[in-house]
C-alpha cells in the first residue's frame, strides 16, 4: 500500500529536521503550470505563468512594479488562491489541499516579509518559538531549536530583548530566524531588504545565502538591481504575467529596471504580525495576547 498521503492533504514535519516526502528529492520543490491570477477581470497580474525550481536552487525573482513578485509568493503560500492552473509542491497540487492542510503546508515553507511581521511586545525568543509551539514540540526542543536558530543570523544571547527595542535589521534577522527554525524545505523571501540600507541589505543577502548552501530551496523576490548585481544567481523576470529566466552579466536587466523607482506597487497586500500568528494556527492565550 502506497504511503503518500490522497490528494488534498499534506503531511507536516513530523520532527526538527525531517522535510516531506524523502522520496520526492528528484522532482522539482516547484513547478507553476498555467497560472492565472488577477485581483480585477480588466487587469490580470500573473496569466498563464510556466516556471519550474529545482530543489536546492536559489532564484532571484524580479520585475517592474506590480508584476506580480509578491503575487507568486503569496500563493505558494496558499495565502492567495490561483485561479487558474496549477503549483505543484514537492508533487502536490497547492490548490487544491483542504483548508485543514494548509497549516501544514506552511511548515514546509518559511515566509521572510518585508516589514518584520513581529510582535512588538513579545521577545525575540517567543517570536521566533511560535514557529514551533503550533507542532506541540516539548519546550526543550523549542529551547533549543530557537537558540540554534538565533546563533545562525548572529543574535546569540539576544532571546530576552523585546523586539520594539532592535533595529530594522536586528528585526529582520528575528524574522529570519523564525522561517528557518522549523528546517523548511523551501524559502520564500518577500523584498525583505526594501527596509534596509543597502550595506544591510548586502549582508542580509549573505544571510540567506548561508541558509541556501545548508540545503534550503530560497526564491528571493526583489526589485533592488545591487543585490541582482553583487550575486550571480538565477534570476528569473516576471512581466506582462509572464516568467523569463535572464542571463547575468548581458546587460539584458538594464531596460527593466529604467525609470523604475522601487516598490512592489498594486500587488503588495500587508498583513501585520497577528495576521502571521493566526496565520500559524496559535490557539489559545497565546493567540489573544496578539489578536484579542
Amino acid at each position: 500500500m502506497s504511503s503518500s498521503p490522497p490528494q488534498g492533504t499534506f503531511r507536516p514535519a513530523l520532527r526538527p529536521g525531517h522535510r516531506y516526502d524523502a522520496s520526492a528529492a528528484r522532482r522539482p520543490i516547484l513547478v507553476f503550470e498555467g497560472v492565472y491570477k488577477s485581483y480585477r477581470a480588466d487587469q490580470p497580474v500573473l496569466r498563464g505563468l510556466e516556471l519550474t525550481i529545482e530543489r536546492g536552487e536559489f532564484v532571484f525573482i524580479t520585475g517592474p512594479s506590480g508584476s506580480g513578485k509578491s503575487t507568486l509568493l503569496r500563493l505558494v503560500h496558499r495565502t492567495e488562491q490561483v485561479d487558474e492552473g496549477r503549483i505543484l509542491f514537492l508533487g502536490r497540487d497547492i490548490a487544491r489541499l483542504s483548508v485543514p492542510s494548509v497549516p501544514a503546508l506552511r511548515r514546509n515553507i518559511g515566509f521572510v516579509f518585508q516589514d518584520f511581521k513581529l510582535v512588538p511586545s513579545w521577545t525575540v525568543f517567543d517570536n521566533v518559538a511560535i514557529a514551533l509551539e503550533v507542532l506541540g514540540l516539548p519546550s526543550r526542543v523549542v529551547r533549543t531549536r530557537v537558540g540554534e536558530s538565533l546563533e545562525r543570523v548572529g543574535l546569540a544571547g539576544r532571546g530576552g530583548d523585546r523586539a520594539r527595542v532592535l533595529s530594522g535589521g536586528e528585526q529582520q534577522r528575528v524574522a529570519i530566524a523564525r522561517a528557518i527554525v522549523g528546517d523548511p524545505a523551501l524559502i520564500l523571501a518577500d523584498e525583505p531588504t526594501g527596509n534596509l540600507d543597502p550595506q544591510l541589505a548586502i549582508d542580509l543577502l549573505g544571510l540567506f545565502e548561508d541558509i541556501h548552501e545548508m540545503g534550503t530551496t530560497v526564491l528571493f523576490a526583489t526589485h533592488d538591481r545591487t543585490l541582482l548585481d553583487v550575486r550571480a544567481r538565477r534570476v528569473v523576470v516576471l512581466d506582462d504575467g509572464k516568467a523569463t529566466d535572464v542571463p547575468q552579466g548581458l546587460g539584458a536587466l538594464q531596460e527593466l529596471f529604467e525609470g523604475e523607482s522601487g516598490g512592489e506597487g498594486a500587488d503588495v497586500q500587508g498583513e501585520g504580525a497577528d495576521e502571521y500568528v493566526a496565520d500559524s494556527g496559535v490557539r489559545g492565550p497565546a493567540a489573544r495576547q496578539v489578536v484579542g
